[in-house]
């Protein structure tokens, strides 16, 4: 089993990412967050034109490697939108669905709530095997001010007999995705902090306390991305281990995630609670994705069961 992507997927995943670094993304989550979707809108097609909105299609050739990679990329430059329902788990549930669409769902009890649907074209809920359109409802405050739940009201059935676990597996291997790169975002910006700020004299990147939680938040980071990769693999593969291998993979991701966001905040010092400060973005991005598609219980719950079998 390979875990290592292949040249043309890390050429690929660097095309996003100097496309992502081109985009002023902060700027157009902090707009996205005030309610100026236009910003979002035109990062969502330049992505699309690199093929990311058609990564969960079945007729694109894409492999779940290729969907953990874009994602690990938009969740490194925080880019705010219902991708992970847009792009994972959708296609799944529609396959003639148009990929430039901004669409999004509810799937409860794991989703209660529809990501960004009151700027998305297309709201839809989730009902065991069935799927139904829907119109955005009462909003609901997450703590990352990017991601704008609202309740949603059911309309009429679209689509029956759906492959619903496949889709809830491929939006929790998204999820992890996106936490991890918002992880290694953190990481990065705190390595970077710990150059530059000076204390008694010294940078503080010099003292072996802050030596040590960055190490250990590296090699959490660096542990957890083994396992996305084996989700993906599973998936690719239809194996009976989807749901042990897509729950070990979001645990390990958020773990490491929330472990380098709480090394990076204490880092930072004071300026790292500010709004103001870009720092914020990815904390609260990281804080809300935790419990995005399935709680840490729940998923390890999901391991627990598959090793007791």
């Amino acid at each position: 089993m390979k875990f290592a992507p292949s040249s043309e997927q890390r050429d690929f995943a660097r095309s996003i990412r100097e496309l992502l670094a081109a985009s002023d993304v902060p700027t157009v989550a902090r707009v996205w967050a005030a309610g100026d979707a236009a910003p979002g809108r035109k990062l969502w097609s330049r992505l699309g034109e690199l093929g990311v909105l058609e990564l969960g299609r079945a007729d694109s050739g894409a492999h779940p490697v290729d969907l953990v990679l874009a994602f690990e990329e938009l969740g490194r430059a925080a880019a705010p939108g219902p991708y992970v329902e847009s792009v994972a788990v959708l296609p799944v549930l529609l396959p003639g669905s148009d990929s430039e669409q901004v669409a999004t769902l509810a799937a409860p009890p794991h989703v209660p709530y529809a990501c960004d649907a009151v700027v998305a074209d297309a709201v839809y809920v989730l009902d065991g095997t069935s799927l139904f359109s829907a119109a955005a409802g009462a909003e609901r405050v997450s703590v990352d001010r990017t991601r704008r739940l609202a309740e949603v009201v059911v309309r009429e059935v679209v689509a029956e007999d759906v492959d619903a676990q496949r889709a809830y597996e491929l939006g929790v291997l998204a999820t992890a995705a996106q936490i991890a790169g918002a992880g290694r975002a953190v990481l990065d910006r705190a390595v970077e902090y710990a150059k530059q700020r000076s204390q008694f004299g010294k940078p503080i990147g010099s003292f072996q306390a802050v030596k040590h939680q960055l190490a250990d938040s590296l090699v959490a980071l660096e542990l957890s991305r083994p396992l996305l990769f084996g989700a993906a693999l599973s998936l690719a593969d239809n194996a009976p281990t989807v749901a042990r291998d897509v729950s070990a993979a979001k645990v390990a991701c958020a773990d490491a995630a929330y472990r380098a966001s709480r090394a990076s905040l204490q880092v930072h010092g004071a300026i790292g609670y500010t709004g103001e400060y870009d720092l914020s973005l990815w904390l609260t991005k990281i804080r809300a994705l935790v419990s995005a598609w399935g709680t840490q219980a729940e998923h390890r719950a999901r391991v627990l069961e598959a090793i007791r079998r």
